[in-house]
């Protein structure tokens, strides 16, 4: 009949309009994860291997936890909430943005004084009263906002336990996160930085000239949690975390890994 192609393609037409908006978003499934600006390099491998394992998209962004913990609790669309350390977590789960029950303590690492690749400052010894306003000169010392940013926080804790803040507090430059104040010191605007390890190697510009004791702070630790929003495919992202696969990914860049893997 001369009527029955055109009726049979509009039924077909009309069939791929409905079905494509469906096979488009079971093809578009996409988590948002938040995360310490210290996670970057290693925490992109990850989510890469997880989107390669599970088809679920990682939409990450990094910058300080303080940060990104107000924006989520303003309201912001993260899935997932890596800290670099446990009071902003805790303020998550005060403000009850955060499940406390997909909560663990995933990564730890260590404090570090860097310079510059070509500084001419050797390795530093740090221990109490070690003279840091000294070694800086007439330059800066970079490092997060010691009131809000948690490598700053950590760095404030292990200068005044070591008794050198009064002398070094006029001297610092305080950074939004760690990875610019790690960009301070690469560049040579400032001589003398505190990051965290995993940092330090991962930037080609800057050397580890000296190690904060273990004691003079309290223990650098990444906890992790789904938010209150968290979309279900957060929940398989949580458990690839704790995967031996995240595991050697973070390990490799010099994190230590505070669980058993599960898998």
């Amino acid at each position: 009949m001369p009527g029955t192609r055109p009726i049979a393609a509009a039924v077909a037409a009309a069939l791929a309009i409905a079905v494509l908006p469906h096979f488009a978003m079971a093809q578009d499934k996409s988590i948002t994860v938040f995360a310490a600006a210290s996670m970057k390099n290693a925490l992109d491998d990850v989510d890469a291997a997880f989107t390669n394992k599970s088809g679920v998209k990682v939409v990450a962004s990094y910058a300080a936890s303080s940060a990104l913990m107000k924006q989520i609790e303003q309201g912001a669309p993260a899935d997932v909430f890596v800290s670099a350390d446990l009071k902003w977590m805790d303020y998550g789960s005060e403000k009850k943005v955060v499940k406390d029950e997909t909560r663990i303590n995933l990564l730890g690492n260590k404090l570090v004084l860097i310079a510059a690749k070509d500084s001419k400052i050797g390795n530093v010894t740090i221990a109490s009263g070690f003279d840091l306003a000294k070694l800086a000169g007439d330059g800066r010392i970079a490092t997060g906002d010691v009131r809000a940013v948690p490598v700053g926080l950590y760095a404030k804790a292990a200068l005044e336990k070591l008794g050198v803040w009064t002398s070094v507090e006029p001297k610092m430059a305080m950074a939004d996160n760690v990875r610019a104040a790690l960009i301070l010191v690469a560049r040579g605007e400032a001589p003398l930085g505190i990051v965290y390890e995993t940092d330090a190697k991962v930037e080609p510009g800057v050397k580890i000239v000296g190690v904060f004791p273990d004691d003079s702070h309290e223990a650098i630790v990444y906890p992790v949690a789904l938010t209150a929003s968290a979309k279900p495919e957060a929940a398989q992202y949580l458990a690839f975390l704790r995967s031996q696969a995240a595991k050697s990914i973070f390990e490799g860049y010099g994190f230590s890994f505070l669980i058993k893997p599960t898998s």
